[in-house]
């Protein structure tokens, strides 16, 4: 029986130990490489977050994260994702995820070196074109993206109309974890978000109005949900006086209020009250509610009735019949 516990391996053992082995999987041994990969993610893992026995050490930790950066260890870990077994493509999450949280004072030290490796946030985006690793690479990404100087480098390298296509992936987890992230990118730091949308108005709203036709149920109400919330955000006002001024974007909100889908007309009711309450109406817009005026009356009067404890759908109903009625 053996009583001696085998030591611990450093850090430096531990990253010298993973690169090593990732090295090793265009080898004649990849099946042994693939093995020892996920043993030693394991331990870095441990080393990271602790165990039932042992709170993580402050310093141990410092010093793994250091031999990661030394060792390029972040991009060889999502270039080669793929080829790990399904545990260690969870613990390769876990493990990024960690140090993206680490804070030296007010300095995160892993956001640093993302900033100066944008490759690595490229591959992870790129990630939701292969089924096998899109949702660890999404789980990835999300916590990137918790950084404005990470979600600056996917919009200045406008990676972001990759979405476009991912959020259209017919694997619905895909899809979902696609749209998960998107939406990320266009809520979280609104300040960069607007002057995005200002400086990309005209290319990237052709494409969102796509989307708003899709043939995936989830993907319309989603993206028509995400719009409302987009064009209701203070800080995207210029964005949204745009938006409700083309008398196109009106019409496409007057078809999607009719609708098959009861959720669909209800996230569309939400954008196009927008129009209808703007006080500054171009003459185009104007035209198109003055031209419709009986037959919208007639139609938001019986519109989602049965919505009796909504109270505030129900006001805003109110409101916008009357704007329609004194047109």
């Amino acid at each position: 029986m053996n009583f001696f516990k085998s030591k611990p391996k450093t850090p430096y053992e531990l990253a010298r130990n993973l690169k090593e082995s990732i090295q090793k999987l265009d080898g004649p041994d990849r099946k042994k490489a693939t093995e020892d990969i996920s043993k030693i993610l394991v331990a870095i893992k441990t080393m990271l977050y602790g165990d039932s026995e042992n709170d993580p050490v402050p310093e141990t930790v410092a010093q793994l994260a250091q031999e990661v950066y030394t060792n390029n260890l972040l991009q060889l870990l999502v270039d080669n994702i793929g080829r790990f077994e399904f545990e260690a493509k969870k613990d390769v999450a876990q493990i990024f995820n960690n140090l993206l949280r680490r804070h030296i004072g007010s300095r995160s030290p892993t956001v640093e070196y993302l900033c100066t490796r944008d490759q690595i946030l490229f591959t992870l985006i790129q990630g939701y074109e292969n089924q096998e690793i899109a949702l660890n690479c999404g789980m990835i990404l999300r916590e990137c993206l918790r950084h404005e100087v990470l979600t600056k480098i996917v919009f200045n390298s406008n990676q972001v109309y990759k979405f476009f296509d991912y959020v259209e992936m017919n694997t619905f987890d895909i899809a979902s974890d696609a749209f998960a992230t998107f939406k990320e990118i266009l809520s979280r730091h609104k300040a960069l978000v607007a002057d995005f949308l200002e400086r990309n108005y005209d290319v990237f709203f052709d494409k969102y109005n796509q989307l708003l036709q899709s043939t995936n149920y989830v993907t319309k109400r989603q993206s028509l949900k995400l719009l409302g919330e987009i064009l209701l955000d203070r800080t995207n006002f210029t964005i949204m006086t745009r938006y409700i001024a083309n008398a196109d974007n009106l019409k496409l909100m007057m078809n999607l209020l009719k609708d098959r889908s009861r959720n669909i007309q209800f996230e569309a009711f939400h954008v196009f009250k927008v129009f209808v309450a703007n006080p500054n109406k171009n003459k185009p817009v104007l035209d198109i509610l003055a031209k419709n005026q009986d037959k919208l009356i007639s139609f938001l009067s019986t519109f989602h009735n049965d919505r009796n404890e909504d109270e505030q759908f129900n006001d805003e109903k109110a409101f916008l019949l009357k704007q329609i009625q004194d047109l």
